[in-house]
């Protein structure tokens, strides 16, 4: 009878959880245990009262639902929590984004990093040589790197372009130079435009490349040869040292580069390795049975153990200073910026002074001349070859175009006599990356030599197209147009570099992220509109009478779609109103504050620029209009007619 009453007394199963724990609700109290009975009453006390001061009541639950309260039900409309599942921009990233097949298969994406990569860099055999290096540690394919290549051929280009805008003081020598530079603009973007639809519809070049590799039998090469390297290593080693195998580490996209710094801090190091007792898990983790013992508690062995000791550091600025590599890359960038443009003005200075008078003559006469009868046609091949030599000289093109411009602009060299010294020279750069090729090791010295060679042989294509017929010549009849442009407004310039250098590239470079969808859609109504364009004034100029009669010019477009002078204006008021207004907003405020000081309203020099131009602006009818851009006053009336050139030379000479 009591084990019935005992069976029945016991608590169900399934509510077992149900019933009150006291303990649970108050913190520290399930820890504890109860006392034994043979302590004393003293201690129990004393921990009953430290107890005490411990307890905390919790907040009472149930694992039991009494109540189904009503779920809240989502608001569709409401903004979902946005998460970032691409790749963080860094630029320790760039082996996981150039790894990216679905990235890198599009080849308006790559001729855009191209273009974009050398114009940061400002040379194309330094951004060829990049890309020959990531295919031979393959992290890119040959097919995937040829459009790269494309796009450093347009982007070395805007170098001699800025140096031409160094000449902007004088109309005509800009007009020359401007159209010198822009020459090799034409070229590579005219044969981008051919040529890049072909390769990726035939691929030819990957395929001319590799029945070339394959038929030779190349051995793995020695380091290419340091030209200019031996007068620069010393002194950029004063200023950064890089490390290494941390670059390959991050075209590899290995995960170990993330944390490690590109500048390099110590340059002797010493390695060592040595025997050392080990622990390891269990005796399966041993080097061999023979060096495996135990101590009862853990298990030993021994294995080598490479000890790396810093013995000395670098010797470069940024040694000691501890800067993220973010912080160093944009001081680095700041100051190379700074020194480039030093140097092309220089350059030009140089140039321009010593190129004169009598020197000036007998190098046009040399330079200018053809051979005889019926050889003259050799004489601009001729001059590829010597822009080739020279270029591989000097080891880049953007250095030889550079020099090339001033001499253009002063009327020393003529367009159509710089266009296949430019041509050379595109062929000239390509030397240094089947240098750099050739010293790749021997698993990657195939794949580097064949995106060298089809380098090599996209340049030849491009002067097979636009050199040898005289009416295939268009580079130089598009230049000449667009230094006519650029000579009426010189603000075009500006806005020809930024637009063909910098907007159109990061906008297709957008596009291509998002989708070829999104490229398709938007880029096929522009290049339509393009075409049309193309074709209506082709037709306006050879066959008018075809066309309707209110489409045989463009009167119906409104002016500013069609001149660039209401532009003019806009950009001529806007720049004088920096020239002269703003400047003068400054004058007034230092000449108050001024003012203020000594309280003498009229004893400020700096005053008399607004005194003098509210006085001109009363005494005049007609409002004072401001200068046009890039422009002066000797120079406007020059070109108007109004003052003779020898007139224009003695007010220079007088002021």
């Amino acid at each position: 009878m009591g084990s019935l009453r005992r069976q029945t007394m016991a608590p169900w199963p399934e509510l077992g959880d149900a019933q009150p724990n006291p303990d649970k609700y108050l913190e520290g109290a399930a820890g504890q245990q109860p006392t034994a009975p043979d302590k004393s009453k003293e201690t129990n006390k004393n921990n009953t009262e430290a107890s005490v001061t411990k307890i905390e009541l919790l907040p009472t639950y149930s694992t039991a639902t009494l109540i189904d309260e009503p779920t809240e039900v989502d608001d569709p409309w409401n903004l979902p929590t946005l998460q970032d599942s691409g790749i963080k921009w860094s630029g320790k990233m760039a082996g996981q984004f150039f790894s990216n097949s679905s990235i890198m298969s599009n080849p308006l994406l790559g001729l855009v990093i191209g273009v974009l990569v050398t114009v940061l860099v400002q040379s194309s055999s330094t951004s060829t040589s990049i890309v020959v290096s990531m295919v031979s540690s393959s992290l890119l394919t040959v097919r995937a790197a040829i459009p790269i290549i494309m796009g450093a051929n347009i982007g070395t280009s805007i170098t001699n372009t800025i140096v031409a805008l160094m000449q902007v003081g004088d109309r005509s020598e800009f007009r020359r130079a401007f159209a010198g530079a822009t020459v090799h603009d034409f070229f590579n973007w005219l044969s981008v435009l051919v040529l890049l639809p072909v390769e990726v519809a035939t691929h030819y070049l990957e395929i001319i490349t590799q029945l070339i590799v394959d038929s030779f039998h190349f051995k793995n090469g020695e380091d290419a040869p340091d030209l200019l390297k031996v007068i620069t290593k010393p002194f950029t080693k004063l200023i950064v040292q890089l490390d290494k195998k941390v670059i390959s580490q991050i075209a590899m996209n290995d995960e170990k580069a993330k944390n490690k710094s590109l500048v390099k801090i110590w340059c002797k190091t010493f390695t060592n390795k040595t025997q050392m007792n080990v622990t390891v898990p269990s005796t399966a983790n041993c080097t061999s049975p023979s060096l495996c013992w135990t101590d009862g508690i853990q298990n030993w062995t021994m294995k080598n153990v490479t000890y790396k000791e810093n013995i000395a550091k670098c010797q470069h600025i940024f040694v000691n200073f501890h800067l993220p590599d973010l912080a160093v890359g944009t001081i680095l960038l700041i100051l190379s910026l700074l020194v480039l443009c030093g140097c092309l003005i220089m350059i030009v200075k140089i140039l321009g002074s010593v190129l004169k008078g009598q020197v000036a003559t007998v190098i046009k006469k040399t330079i200018n001349t053809d051979f005889p009868f019926p050889f003259a046609w050799l004489t601009g091949y001729l001059a590829i070859l010597v822009g080739a030599g020279m270029t591989f000289i000097v080891q880049s093109s953007s250095v030889f175009t550079s020099a090339l411009t001033p001499l253009i602009g002063i009327g020393v060299i003529t367009i159509e006599r710089a266009y296949p010294l430019t041509l050379g020279s595109n062929i000239g750069t390509t030397t240094t990356a089947i240098l750099a090729a050739l010293a790749s090791p021997g698993n990657a010295l195939r794949s580097s030599l064949q995106i060298a060679l089809c380098h090599f042989f996209f340049n030849i294509s491009g002067i097979l197209l636009w050199y040898p017929i005289p009416f295939t010549r268009l580079p130089i009849r598009m230049a000449k147009g667009l230094g006519n442009i650029s000579a009426k407004y010189r603000w075009f310039a500006v806005f020809y570099l930024i637009i063909f250098f910098f907007l159109i590239p990061l906008t297709v470079f957008g596009l291509s992220l998002a989708g070829w969808r999104v490229l398709v859609g938007v880029g096929v109504p522009v290049v339509f509109v393009i075409i049309l364009v193309l074709c209506l004034r082709l037709l306006q100029s050879r066959c008018p009478r075809v066309l309707p009669k209110k489409l045989q010019n463009w009167n119906f477009l409104p002016l500013w779609m069609r001149s660039l002078k209401p532009w003019d204006a806009v950009v001529s008021k806007f720049t004088g109103c920096f020239q002269m207004r703003c400047c003068c907003c400054c004058c007034r405020v230092c000449c108050r504050a001024c003012c203020l000081l000594c309280g003498c309203p009229k004893c400020c020099r700096c005053s008399k620029c607004c005194e003098d131009l509210e006085e001109a602006q009363e005494g005049q009818d007609v409002p004072v209009k401001a200068p046009e851009t890039f422009d002066n006053i000797t120079i406007s009336r020059e070109a108007q007619g109004e003052v003779p050139a020898s007139d224009s030379k003695t007010e220079c000479t007088a002021l």
